[in-house]
């Protein structure tokens, strides 16, 4: 609302975990380009609500949609896991252990990479599948539409191997 207030129904308590987790490490990433710890912090404070929202404490994985209260979503597709939000959260998990060392965003990498990686790469044709249920099985064989595109994987993949050589650090 204007003064910060939850709006109390279905559309005012939907979160969408993978945006925030993007934006997570957007911010933890400006906070180290200005060494601002003010900035970190925050980065860390947003990846922190929505993983205890938005991972799936009994499949694993990124959920796409959750209600702020765990109520119901009117989203149908709420409880499926995107490959992007994985790759998002793989990103800010390892960010945030490289700025700041707190072992539980090592753990929390180790987790979000292993199940990614255990799920959406197609081990016999390459590249990755985009959409599973929430159990991790396969919802749909496509690997590209016009959502799934060459951006949230190789920005993924290159960003994580800069930071991991420290070429930016």
């Amino acid at each position: 609302g204007l003064n910060g207030e939850i709006l109390d129904h279905f559309d005012g308590r939907t979160l969408n975990p993978g945006h925030a987790i993007e934006g997570a490490w957007f911010i933890l990433w400006e906070g180290h380009l200005r060494k601002d710890q003010s900035l970190i912090q925050t980065g860390c404070q947003m990846l922190d609500w929505m993983w205890h929202r938005g991972w799936d404490q009994k499949h694993g994985g990124i959920l796409y949609f959750v209600d702020v209260h765990g109520l119901q979503v009117q989203e149908y597709w709420h409880d499926m896991k995107f490959w992007w939000p994985q790759n998002e959260t793989i990103l800010a998990t390892l960010l945030a252990h490289l700025l700041t060392g707190d072992e539980k965003y090592a753990n929390w990498h180790r987790l979000a990479h292993e199940w990614t990686y255990s799920h959406f790469p197609d081990a016999q044709h390459g590249e990755w599948f985009g959409y599973l249920h929430r159990d991790g099985s396969l919802s749909s064989e496509l690997k590209g539409n016009l959502w799934k595109g060459p951006f949230h994987l190789p920005r993924m993949l290159y960003m994580a191997w800069r930071w991991l050589e420290k070429d930016l650090f």
